[in-house]
């Protein structure tokens, strides 16, 4: 998946940020930038349901904090880091480990400046409260239509299974462990080859705000754009680009602190 043709959306992210950042004066400022890898319990709570990835242990939220603000985002390698927003703005995107630190603090910095709502996961049944209200939304602006989800998050596929039909749902996913099984009723796809056919064969895309994270998200948007399909990102990691690049968002429950 690479698309080295376009400009990373996360460089322009850098660049509208940046702006900001010293438009705010906050660019020298010792601010300290902390970011902390959260225990499943600190992040999501005791949901009913136990299979959502960060509690069987394939993911992390990663939390940062700028003056009282929060910002959480999603990752498989996370990493802490201290220091000013300057050396933060300096950082390398071309690993997990520092897209989910630009990304989390993005999102802590956008909050503090109340640029943004919705930086801080949502807990206990708010993922499946989550799951119903964007299924919810799909099916009241678009009908009964066929639906794609990239990446998989338990709570969604189920609901979308059941109210658009699993045959109607298609899903891809990264994980080995996902990938050729069946959940509710649809076979999940492996996201390194087949994400065009998803985004071909679907009338609505709705993907994780954690591809912004783990380097697909460019390829999934540009063939997204290319094919003129409509589509939401979903979830907390995802406000600060979202706001800052005018990207669709849909985040129920998502909590500012």
């Amino acid at each position: 998946m690479s698309c080295s043709h376009r400009t990373s959306l996360l460089e322009m992210t850098r660049a509208r940020f940046g702006a900001i950042v010293e438009k705010e004066d906050m660019l020298d400022v010792e601010t300290s930038v902390l970011v902390k890898t959260l225990t499943a319990a600190e992040a999501i709570g005791t949901p009913g349901r136990r299979d959502f990835p960060i509690i069987i242990g394939k993911e992390r939220v990663v939390e940062s904090m700028v003056r009282e603000a929060k910002g959480h985002a999603f990752t498989d390698s996370p990493r802490e880091f201290v220091g000013t927003l300057k050396e933060l703005l300096n950082l390398e995107l071309v690993t997990n480990e520092n897209r989910v630190i630009f990304v989390a603090t993005l999102n802590a910095v956008l909050r503090h400046l109340e640029m943004v709502d919705a930086t801080v996961h949502c807990k206990n049944d708010d993922p499946e409260t989550c799951a119903r209200e964007i299924a919810k939304h799909i099916l009241q602006k678009h009908g009964r239509i066929h639906v794609g989800l990239i990446g998989l998050n338990p709570a969604i596929a189920e609901r979308f299974a059941d109210t658009f039909g699993a045959d109607r749902v298609l899903i891809t996913d990264l994980d080995c462990d996902n990938i050729g099984k069946r959940r509710f009723g649809v076979e999940i796809w492996n996201g390194i080859d087949r994400t065009t056919d998803l985004i071909e064969a679907s009338d609505v895309i709705v993907l994780t705000g954690t591809t912004l994270v783990n380097g697909t998200f460019d390829f999934i948007w540009n063939r997204i754009q290319d094919l003129q399909k409509e589509y939401l990102v979903y979830g907390v990691t995802a406000s600060g680009v979202s706001k800052l690049m005018g990207i669709d968002r849909i985040c129920p429950c998502g909590r500012n602190a």
